[in-house]
């Protein structure tokens, strides 16, 4: 043990009053090793025992390392019983004091206990050994583990050792240690059992704690009233094991210090535990999860000879059974005494609870037959959730062909999905199992469907979708399931099928929206179920009726402003609507916009037109944009308002799309807009070009004899000056002046270059040159 475990660290917070009194256990160590074991421990003629023997202290004088105990007034749990310690027996008697230990370096331990526990080596070791014949299958006793390594952070690291040892007399096998942790085996011990250990600082540093360790079997810790002197203990634990009846076994209690003698511990047996007893195992409850199905039995089963005498009861009422079993197949408490001797009964009772029995439900199952054969095909999984009857838990069920089959688990139907049936009132059987095994069954009656149902009519329907190809949509819920359940029970629903075959297995359902695939007219199959029964497989044609009238496409048509138009669909429909809500074949109309007439054949199919019209009218030429004296660039642009798509013309006889005319020659135009959609021409609009010469001769030949602005008189409020090449004002002509000749003051000027500045009505000023030419 390393030097940190032979200091101290008393972690006990006392806060009781120094003259509290404690009430303690009293060890009396003058008891022999057979008066412990005989007359204590096991205290009863139903044993057999013999060659008791104790070893321990031999170093502390008259004083002994076992002994009796006795709880006198205190509240330890054991009013009686056998103590083992690593020091003096007496040392146990509380309250706890805190104390480094006792023993002697020259007290040995225990190989056996070394070989049970994997420890390397112990010492102050004490013994309490017999052999015995037990008269049942199993054997038990009580006891509490206390130690004084309950203290700092030594349950992390350190434990004293103890076992109870036991197996056959004479044999060579290894002991086994009976001694552990209920269901997990492990050993118990202070570094097994304990709770948190918290980490702290000392001189020394931190001190490392460490977690819980099967806390629940801890028992606490101890102060200054405790009836024991050890820092803490477990509760009360059972040590047991099965024997077999009659053979010699060799029992060895042992507990010693581990690596040294410090820090003490012990071990109290209580007295009269040791005692053969009955093994019926554990209670059957269904809080465990371990109750009896319904309707099984279970067989309690002491497993001893049928030569001992045998007493049942059920709820303490003694049953007329005496035999060495008893079959159980009701819920109770029930006891079993076994007279093993003269003078010895040894006597156990186990509770039997039983889980309610699974509710399942008889049912049945109709399917439509087809062909009329008396043979059909059944989904058995349909009335899977009938069967289970709404319990939740259950497991899958598996359906079998007979009863038989079903409660032995044999031959299970593989297509319960697809299960064609073999013969006429024919029943299969359903398995059914709760989450803790049990198991039920129900019967399910097949019975073959040849309900008739009357001729249904076709459902028809317009090919309205345009392409006329004699396909159209379905809306099934709507416009077939109403008439196939007319007349018939409330509460069915229809499925839609292509095949019968598919219709019967429920295989390839039709959506609720269907477009037929065969044009004009096709065969569907409804399916119409009662739950989970077919009820009928009737057929359903489909049609659907064509309606293209010729002539029918939408049109676009003008409407010229302060007119009327006359929109017109062919005669020999059933009915008309239009959009205004006129019910003719034609409406006249006065204002643009988008028209629409529905019209309707004797099938009830309709078709819609569409009349799109649009307003157009006369143009006004509202002015005119002239870019003139720009000789091959002078152009004319109309501006004009109006509704109607437009061409123009200058000359009343050329019309082009676009407004503006390029290249125009100087002169007088008349200006017109004309509606494409035949609305009409505008009214005409005057307007002129103007542009100079760039040359004239005046050689009196009668051609070209002055220079002379035409059409300016257009304009009567413009000046034209002309000037020679020197600036020299030559000539001032008005807008009525009949030109320039080429003289200045009555000579004739010699062919030159000559300027002229015109001055327009508008501000506009014009600068130019001309040549006059001899």
């Amino acid at each position: 043990m390393s030097g940190v475990k032979t200091i101290l660290f008393y972690l006990f917070i006392c806060c009781i009053s120094s003259n509290a009194t404690a009430q303690s256990i009293t060890v009396n160590d003058t008891y022999t090793a057979s008066k412990l074991i005989e007359n204590v421990l096991v205290n009863s003629s139903c044993a057999t025992i013999m060659n008791p023997t104790a070893t321990g202290d031999n170093y502390s004088g008259s004083q002994k390392s076992y002994a009796y105990f006795n709880a006198a007034t205190s509240s330890f749990p054991f009013k009686e019983g056998v103590v083992l310690s690593t020091w003096t027996s007496q040392n146990s008697e509380g309250p706890f004091v805190t104390n480094r230990g006792g023993g002697d370096s020259r007290w040995a331990g225990d190989s056996d206990l070394e070989q049970a526990l994997n420890l390397n080596q112990t010492f102050n070791a004490t013994v309490l050994e017999f052999d015995f014949v037990p008269l049942t299958n199993f054997i038990s006793f009580n006891y509490i583990f206390a130690s004084n390594e309950y203290q700092s952070n030594f349950p992390c690291l350190y434990s004293d050792g103890f076992a109870f040892l036991i197996k056959e007399k004479g044999s060579t096998a290894a002991y086994q240690n009976i001694a552990v942790l209920p269901n997990i085996a492990i050993p118990v011990s202070s570094t097994n059992v304990h709770p948190l250990i918290s980490g702290y600082n000392n001189d020394n540093g931190f001190i490392a704690g460490c977690p819980p360790e099967n806390e629940n079997y801890f028992g606490g810790y101890n102060g200054s009233t405790s009836p024991i002197n050890y820092s803490a203990q477990t509760i009360v634990l059972n040590a047991q094991t099965n024997v077999i009846a009659g053979k010699l076994y060799h029992i060895k209690l042992v507990i010693a210090d581990d690596q040294n003698n410090l820090y003490d511990s012990a071990v109290f047996l209580e007295a009269g535990s040791f005692l053969p007893k009955i093994d019926l195992g554990p209670d059957r409850l269904l809080t465990t999860n371990t109750a009896i199905c319904f309707g099984e039995s279970f067989t309690i089963d002491p497993k001893l000879s049928s030569n001992y005498t045998y007493r049942w009861y059920k709820n303490n009422v003694l049953l007329p059974e005496t035999t060495p079993t008893y079959n159980v197949t009701s819920p109770g408490i029930y006891k079993v005494e076994v007279l093993l001797t003269a003078s010895c009964i040894a006597t156990e009772e186990i509770k039997i609870e039983y889980i309610p029995e699974i509710d399942l439900m008889d049912t049945t199952l109709s399917q439509c037959d087809d062909d009329a054969d008396g043979f059909t095909i059944f989904d058995l999984t349909k009335v899977d959730a009938i069967v289970k009857n709404n319990i939740p838990n259950l497991s899958a069920v598996v359906y079998y062909n007979s009863l038989a089959d079903a409660k032995a688990k044999l031959n299970p139907i593989t297509n319960a999905s697809s299960f064609t049936n073999t013969g006429t009132n024919q029943s299969v059987f359903a398995r059914v199992n709760n989450a803790l095994g049990c198991e039920n069954f129900a019967e399910i009656k097949l019975l073959v469907s040849n309900i008739a149902i009357a001729p249904q009519n076709p459902i028809a329907t317009c090919d309205a979708d345009g392409s006329e190809d004699g396909l159209a949509q379905f809306n099934l819920n709507s416009q077939v399931t109403p008439q196939v359940l007319a007349g018939l029970p409330p509460g069915l629903v229809v499925k839609y099928y292509l095949k019968t075959n598919d219709a019967v297995v429920e295989q390839n359902e039709l959506p609720t929206l269907f477009k037929n695939t065969v044009p004009n007219q096709q065969t569907i199959f409804a399916k119409i179920l009662n739950g989970p029964d077919c009820y009928a497989i009737p057929p359903i044609v489909l049609e659907v009726n064509p309606f293209d009238p010729p002539n029918f496409q939408d049109e676009s048509l003008i409407l010229c402003e302060g007119y009327t138009i006359d929109l017109v669909v062919d005669i020999g429909f059933s009915s008309y609507l239009w959009s205004t809500e006129a019910t003719t074949n034609s409406i006249t109309i006065d204002s643009p916009g988008i028209y629409y007439v529905t019209v309707t054949n004797e099938n009830g199919c309709q078709k819609t037109k569409k009349f799109i019209v649009s307003l157009s009218g006369i143009a006004t030429i509202t002015g005119v944009k002239v870019n003139d004296f720009a000789r091959n660039g002078n152009s004319i642009t109309i501006e004009y308002t109006g509704s109607g798509d437009y061409e123009f013309s200058i000359d009343g006889d050329f019309f082009q799309d676009n407004s503006t005319f390029e290249d125009v020659a100087p002169g007088e135009y008349l200006l017109l807009a004309r509606d494409k959609n035949g609305c009409g021409l505008s009214l005409p609009f005057v307007t002129y070009v103007l542009d100079y010469p760039r040359y004239f001769t005046p050689n009196n030949d009668g051609y070209n004899d002055v220079w002379k602005i035409k059409n300016l008189d257009t304009l009567p409020k413009s000046t034209l000056y002309i000037f020679d090449r020197y600036g020299k004002l030559l000539k001032q002509l008005t807008v009525s002046s009949n030109g320039w000749n080429g003289t200045f003051n009555g000579s004739a000027l010699p062919a030159d270059d000559y300027w002229f500045h015109l001055n327009l009505e508008n501000g506009r000023t014009i600068k130019g040159h001309f040549s006059l030419k001899r």
